[in-house]
């Protein structure tokens, strides 16, 4: 699933409260057999949003209007944790969510998501409180302006904070190797000079 430009974007924001949610809850092992990053948004929070018969379950928060149609979700501390599964992020992204905010998030979950497309922000536990309270009453849409590093809902705004390289991947909608390309006039210029003086590689 390519990666689109995160600018400014303004959806429904989701609350799943609970801390440690795991990648094993987010995408359960029986839906990383594929690579080809399709069908996975059936497979977001699958035991949650599904009983043993496949049928929704009414209570689940991404089961129930407005919700269910979320670009955004705000959630508990280290959000993520457990193994790598790029799996996971491709899920969210399926389903539509576009940006998560929590007081911290498991660091290979964390670099997953800048390398494909998801914005992942940290927030304090006093900021991600308040989005909780929001997001659970439906209070209107949530903006979230990464060019300011803002996010707004209708009664309050705060700043947050991002590393630049992670910024500009999101920005642009670049993956590791669509940054390492705007080098490739430079990377191409070395390895000519290189072999040049190393001609014995060549």
């Amino acid at each position: 699933m390519r990666a689109e430009p995160f600018t400014r974007k303004s959806g429904v924001m989701a609350a799943l409260p609970a801390a440690n949610i795991d990648t094993d809850v987010i995408m359960p092992k029986t839906f990383l057999k594929g690579i080809d990053r399709s069908g996975l948004d059936r497979g977001l929070f699958h035991d949650l949003r599904f009983d043993e018969n496949e049928n929704p379950r009414p209570d689940f928060i991404l089961n129930r209007p407005p919700w269910n149609e979320a670009s955004f979700l705000v959630t508990g501390a280290n959000f993520g944790c457990g193994s790598s599964r790029e799996h996971a992020v491709w899920g969210l992204r399926q389903f539509g969510i576009s940006a998560i905010v929590a007081p911290s998030f498991a660091g290979i979950f964390f670099d997953n998501c800048a390398r494909n497309g998801l914005l992942a922000v940290e927030a304090s536990d006093s900021q991600v409180g308040i989005l909780i309270e929001h997001a659970e009453v439906g209070a209107g849409e949530v903006t979230i302006d990464l060019e300011t590093q803002t996010i707004v809902t209708p009664e309050r705004s705060f700043h947050f904070d991002i590393d630049e390289r992670r910024k500009t991947m999101l920005l642009n909608g670049l993956d590791a190797v669509g940054m390492t390309l705007q080098w490739r006039d430079e990377i191409e210029t070395f390895q000519s000079r290189y072999l040049a003086e190393h001609d014995w590689l060549a």
